[in-house]
């Protein structure tokens, strides 16, 4: 039987600062967004678009991950805990983030964005999409971890003990999702978008993709603390959060389907 390594959170003190290893892997999702939306740049070959154009993009975009994926977790999960501590809601390394949250921070964010360059927002969605999955596997082995996210019971052999929680062995489900939302949707992503797309086609694949892996890796995954549990039908509020992903994707690629090729 598997007992999860209840790493340290803190991966290095500096005197009285603490880095966080939940902070170092968004860090890392950070840099290697950089690192490849410079090679999609190389690729796309568009003059108005260059490094400084990508810096700006990051700056927006870790302001929309951020605030929205705090105020997620804060609103959709765990209202009645934060609201409680107003002052843990600022505890971002403390881990706490909900991607259904970053990820509406991030539309905001580059709404503003593409206003303020004058670009068709869904040509720069298309243009990010296959940049986010490295920055969500990231996460997930950030909540590994953190020990945290942690998965339903299993009597598989590859079941994994959290003492921290309890005795049980559970599902690795932050690794389950490490996989499919972080690795096997970029990888679909990533070849999908190598070729001339209609605008909107990349987006909505990255939609369908990220709603259904999530989907899946929910029924391995315990139900968040908070108000919620499993709810109606016996979804998560993950996979009811998900499912307006998928409609809005399959969506978005009928009508690039009707656009037809870039």
């Amino acid at each position: 039987m598997l007992v999860h390594p209840q790493f340290d959170p803190v991966a290095l003190h500096l005197g009285p600062f603490a880095i966080h290893w939940y902070g170092l892997m968004y860090l890392l999702g950070f840099i290697v967004f950089i690192w490849l939306g410079r090679m999609r740049l190389g690729a796309l070959k568009q003059p108005d678009r260059d490094n400084k154009f990508l810096d700006d993009l990051l700056f927006y975009g870790v302001l929309g991950v951020i605030l929205g994926g705090r105020l997620g977790e804060v609103l959709f999960y765990n209202p009645g805990y934060y609201f409680s501590h107003p002052f843990k809601i600022l505890a971002v390394w403390e881990g706490g983030m909900s991607f259904h949250g970053g990820f509406l921070g991030v539309l905001v964010a580059m709404a503003l964005f593409a206003r303020s360059r004058n670009i068709q927002w869904l040509s720069l969605m298309d243009f990010i999409a296959p940049l986010v999955p490295p920055g969500l596997a990231f996460g997930r082995l950030g909540n590994f971890i953190n020990g945290e996210l942690w998965g339903r019971p299993t009597d598989g052999p590859w079941g994994m003990i959290f003492p921290r929680v309890d005795t049980l062995p559970r599902h690795p489900s932050q690794l389950y999702e490490f996989a499919l939302e972080g690795v096997a949707l970029f990888a679909l992503l990533w070849l999908y978008s190598g070729k001339p797309r209609p605008v909107g086609a990349v987006s909505g694949l990255f939609l369908i993709g990220y709603g259904s892996f999530r989907f899946i890796g929910e029924f391995a995954r315990n139900p968040d603390d908070g108000i919620f549990g499993l709810m109606t039908f016996g979804v998560s509020m993950g996979q009811w959060l998900s499912l307006p992903m998928v409609l809005a994707g399959a969506w978005l690629l009928y009508r690039a389907r009707k656009m037809g090729p870039a």
